[in-house]
């Protein structure tokens, strides 16, 4: 049970939330280690190989202040990324590789009645996911603490559907995605049950480089909808897709990290880790 992802993720996640609470007196790294009742050493090493750096520099990277930095630094807007075949590394082109395709109105309509939905369950370094694909592609992937709930929540997206526990190559395909090296990554392709609004907020979303952040503001402008701030934020609530969509790197315009619907202690780590990721690149 100790050496589960699950419980292995718990403990980084009370960690963090320690570090956060703490950080104006600079908790020592025996501190942080007593509070999750680990050695020093041992943290040290668990929280390195979850985060990829350690426990002192992690809030260099999910700061407001390093979030404003990165907002600051963008190279190209949102309008010219998806575009844009220049930016370094493998990693930060990764998402260009995954294609967003609407179901129909009437696959829409029917709660997906036509639909057959392969699910499987699988560990990731945030933690246990669930990940459902139809022929055409993945249509739920979430974290998640309890795989009862984790489909029930799938059967209410799709309370028509007809459901396999299988794992299939569209989701394993999928899941390469958490690897540090994605040259031989195929393209993933997305069939998502959603309007026309959230669709082209989801699609915006992909533009964000790996590594960089956005605001609700920005992705707003991006889809020419300005006033619509708020509307964004609830598409972007409503993300069906973990971390392929990447959600978690839309931030508040104050470079507070905002909610998470997958909770936001996880989006810090996810952001923490590809920020580190990008570095060592």
């Amino acid at each position: 049970m100790q050496n589960s992802k699950a419980y292995q993720y718990d403990l980084i996640a009370k960690a963090i939330a320690y570090i956060e609470d703490n950080f104006k007196e600079q908790p020592s790294l025996d501190a942080i280690a007593k509070h999750v009742n680990l050695s020093s050493f041992h943290f040290q090493r668990l929280f390195k190989d979850w985060v990829g750096i350690s426990p002192k520099q992690y809030l260099k990277y999910i700061s407001s202040k390093y979030a404003k930095s990165i907002l600051k630094k963008k190279e190209v807007s949102l309008f010219d990324t998806a575009f844009n075949m220049g930016l370094s590394g493998t990693s930060r082109l990764h998402d260009m590789f995954i294609t967003i395709e609407g179901m129909t109105p009437g696959e829409y309509k029917n709660g997906g009645s036509t639909l057959k939905i392969n699910y499987s369950f699988a560990e990731c370094p945030f933690g246990k996911i669930i990940v459902a694909a139809t022929n055409k592609g993945i249509c739920h992937m979430a974290f998640c603490d309890d795989e009862s709930l984790a489909f029930e929540e799938l059967q209410s997206v799709f309370p028509k559907a007809t459901f396999t526990q299988k794992s299939d190559k569209i989701q394993q395909e999928a899941l390469l995605i958490f690897r540090n090296d994605w040259t031989n990554l195929k393209k993933i392709k997305l069939h998502l049950k959603g309007t026309k609004f959230q669709l082209k907020v989801w699609e915006t979303l992909l533009s964000i480089p790996y590594g960089s952040l956005s605001t609700y503001g920005e992705i707003a402008q991006a889809i020419e909808h300005p006033k619509a701030s708020r509307a964004v934020g609830t598409a972007i609530g409503n993300n069906p897709i973990a971390y392929l969509i990447p959600c978690h790197r839309v931030i508040q315009k104050s470079g507070n990290i905002g909610g998470y619907h997958w909770n936001p202690i996880r989006k810090k780590a996810i952001i923490g880790w590809e920020a580190s990721n990008l570095e060592n690149e």
